[in-house]
């Protein structure tokens, strides 16, 4: 096996490589020969986020093809089923659609998520595309992970320094602004048994509506399908014909984890973003390897050409391994679409624990443990988010956080918070009543445990604004992504705030303004009050723009520590009601 260099892209020249983009296509392929046939193995994976440790509460198992709940996860069993999946295939590449860092636990988040980095390293990961997660700490931060070396604040954390990512991260429509090329690059290419394959990475051109403004003011996100074809284009004129994208954006299945609807892996059962990219990608894209929505699935969506190809996502955390059995044509370089497989393989925990994760895990627990196994308060039952994670639903987690915002920000005088909003993927893991296995008895809430739930370091900013713009802030729920599918993120709200929305009303017009409220009230709209949100809200973050226009803002305290505040303060705390919000159809 070759891989092409890894910063061998910036050597070619992207500019000279992009103007093969535009020139007169490859010439056809010669007709498939069975007899010439090189077998790929590739190990996917998406959105592990740091996940070291095995997951618990509702993120700690998956159904297997039964529909039991499996115990699933942990980058121990992660490496040892990779190791099992690589016996005796002499072809194997472990790829990752995004997200690998960022919104981390406190286990890897603590130290910058070096000990994800790591712990990738050390199972074999080969080529990594970037999500949205990546860009968490800023581009900055981001190169450091790829290139290593000492955090510029925290400095080093342990003796050994680090050294960044073995693997190349790929970013292929994520441009500098400065230069007009891409910060990492876009493309990496392997050779098996003689037969080259391309790797491209993309991340969702919607990043900057879901990170802070202020890390990626020196880049700009290009349109994914643009993006993809031209670097295909450059791969075939560069002799490539077969093509894996990773991409960190994804959809949604009503079927098993190897469907893509019940019985089926047809294509029209999935919803989502995902579905226009891959019906996008030029017909020369082979594989289509997504992520972003933690959804596990085995789809065939048709290419421009009309040919079904494999469109695939793994779930998330490390809890299972989507393995691709390609078929390459060694005379012609393509994949054989026809007798290539896909299977979404579960990561249990019923297999040896690897010994150089256990030690690398060890050794960073033993850093963590004093304050991850801190006990901060109690809580009388579990309190979650939306079942399954969902960001659509409203939930007991996301209220009650917004309520701890809102408290800690309340009592400023004439200045001190009215509301709190809290945006749902700011909020990563479940509360359980079960003792944590950092520390604690049953019912006791860890700082570990509360950093697992918000794990990214955000300030709570307190702003002015008029009743219309909050109003405006709640219709900003529901974005129109394009003109068959809606989006809704369902914010956390405060014990202070009620309304009723209609299901089936039309985006921009779901709520009546007349059932807003605020401590009983009715909401005035053109009266001012102050709100309290977290410092990506507070940037437009996740498409609530018009929270940027908020006036006289006031930074506060670290999300976490208001959250451990509130905890502290009242435990036992009983989980906040999920029954704020009135549905009407």
């Amino acid at each position: 096996m070759y891989a092409l260099p890894r910063h061998a892209w910036q050597r070619l020249g992207v500019a000279a490589l992009t103007a093969l983009a535009f020139a007169a296509p490859a010439t056809a392929a010669p007709a498939n020969t069975p007899a010439q046939e090189v077998d790929l193995r590739v190990l996917a994976a998406n959105d592990f986020h740091g996940n070291l440790e095995p997951p618990t509460g509702s993120s700690g198992s998956l159904p297997d093809s039964q529909g039991i709940a499996t115990p699933v996860g942990g980058a121990a069993y992660l490496a040892t089923h990779l190791r099992q999946l690589r016996t005796g295939k002499k072809n194997t590449v472990a790829v990752h659609a995004g997200d690998a860092i960022g919104g981390t636990p406190l286990l890897s988040g603590l130290f910058r998520d070096e000990p994800a980095i790591d712990s990738l390293n050390a199972m074999g990961m080969n080529i990594a595309g970037v999500g949205n997660h990546e860009y968490d700490e800023g581009t900055k931060e981001l190169l450091r992970m790829d290139r290593g070396g000492c955090h510029p604040v925290d400095g080093c954390f342990d003796e050994d320094g680090f050294s960044g990512a073995k693997f190349p991260f790929l970013a292929a429509n994520v441009i500098t602004r400065k230069s007009g090329l891409p910060m990492l690059p876009p493309v990496t290419v392997k050779l098996y048994n003689g037969v080259p394959v391309g790797f491209i990475g993309v991340t969702l051109e919607g990043t900057p509506e879901i990170v802070a403004a202020e890390g990626i003011k020196t880049v700009r996100f290009e349109n994914e399908i643009t993006s993809v074809n031209r670097w295909t284009k450059v791969l075939r004129l560069l002799g490539v014909k077969a093509i894996v994208v990773l991409i960190h954006q994804g959809g949604f299945s009503t079927g098993g984890p190897n469907e893509c609807g019940p019985g089926t892996r047809d294509g029209s059962n999935l919803t989502g973003e995902i579905v226009d990219l891959a019906k996008g990608f030029s017909s020369e894209v082979d594989v289509v390897v997504s992520g972003h929505t933690h959804w596990a699935y085995v789809c065939e969506i048709p290419d421009p050409a009309g040919n079904p190809r494999l469109v695939t996502s793994s779930s998330s955390f490390g809890r299972a391994i989507t393995v691709l059995d390609l078929k390459l044509n060694k005379k012609t370089g393509d994949v054989i679409r026809s007798k290539s497989t896909a299977t979404n393989h579960l990561v249990t925990r019923n297999v040896e624990a690897d010994p150089t994760q256990t030690a690398l895990i060890a050794k960073w627990q033993a850093k963590v443990g004093p304050i991850a196994g801190r006990v901060v308060g109690k809580i009388t039952a579990d309190i979650t988010r939306a079942p399954g994670g969902a960001r659509d639903k409203e939930s007991s987690l996301g209220n009650l956080i917004a309520d701890a915002q809102w408290k800690q920000t309340e009592a400023s005088g004439s200045g001190g918070a009215q509301l709190a909003l809290m945006n749902p993927g700011g909020v990563r893991a479940d509360l359980t009543f079960a003792a944590s296995p950092n520390g604690g008895a049953d019912g006791e809430v860890t700082y570990g445990e509360l950093y697992s739930v918000q794990p990214f370091g955000n300030n709570l900013v307190t702003m002015t604004l008029t009743g219309a713009q909050i109003e405006t802030a709640l219709e900003q729920q529901w974005t129109q992504t394009n003109p068959t599918t809606v989006r809704q993120l369902f914010l956390g709200i405060s014990d202070s705030l009620r309304y009723t929305y209609s299901a089936s009303g039309p985006v921009g017009n779901k709520i009546d303004p007349a059932s807003i409220t605020l401590g009983g009230a009715p909401l005035n709209p053109t009266a001012t009050y102050r709100v309290t949100v977290n410092s990506f809200l507070a940037d437009g973050g996740d498409g609530f723009l018009v929270l940027k226009d908020g006036t006289d803002r006031v930074t506060g305290a670290i999300d976490v520590d208001a959250f451990e505040d509130y905890v502290t303060e009242r435990s036992p705390v009983a989980p906040a009601s999920a029954n704020r919000v009135t549905v009407l159809p």
